[in-house]
């Protein structure tokens, strides 16, 4: 997967599963597009986790405290 911002792949993910949605593609492309949405799926998951952990080292820096 090529280098992407978390809103890129966000709006990629988002049209991969409206072309799945839709119930025009065949069903290799559906397993395609099932793949392609995982991986989608799991790079904004890690997206989110490493802007999580950037704000939680910013919050421990600063003095301030993470109520999670």
């Amino acid at each position: 997967m090529k280098k992407m911002t978390y809103e890129q792949a966000l709006e990629k993910l988002q049209q991969t599963v409206n072309a799945m949605e839709s119930g025009t593609v065949s069903l290799d492309e559906s397993v395609k597009l099932y793949e392609e949405g995982t991986k989608l799926a799991v790079y904004c998951m890690k997206c989110l986790e490493t802007a999580k952990q950037k704000i939680t080292d910013i919050s421990n820096y600063t003095g301030e405290e993470d109520d999670d």
